[in-house]
Formats: C-alpha cells, structure tokens, sequence
C-alpha cells in the first residue's frame, strides 16, 4: 500500500523558496513549479519543490 503523500500550501512553499504566496502562485500558473489545484487552492508536493529550488540554484550559479 502506497503512503499518502501530504501536499504544502503556497504559504509553506513561499517560506521554503524566500518568497510570498502570490509569486508561489504565479510559478504554478506558469508551470514552472508542478501544482495541483484542489477546489480553489493550490498545493505542492515537496520533491517538487525542491526540485524547483535546486533548478534555481543550478542556474543561478551558472556564469554569463
């Protein structure tokens, strides 16, 4: 049997990536970061968020 997964708020995501909500919000409408909408809100599952922060960081690092 699969463990269930639990899934963050944009809140939580906002404080792991040092942003607010809203701009949480905007990455997953633009699908830069993997959401599922569930009724009016979204949610985030931490390997994807994670993923999101390490591709930031990668390219972040990377010389012009």
């Amino acid at each position: 049997m699969a463990k269930q997964e639990k899934y963050l708020r944009s809140k939580d995501v906002a404080h792991i990536l040092d942003c607010s909500p809203d701009d949480v919000i905007v990455l997953a409408r633009k699908g830069l970061l993997k959401a599922v909408k569930q009724g009016r809100f979204w949610r985030y599952r931490m390997a994807d968020v994670q993923a999101y922060k390490k591709r930031i960081e990668s390219q972040a690092a990377k010389p012009n």
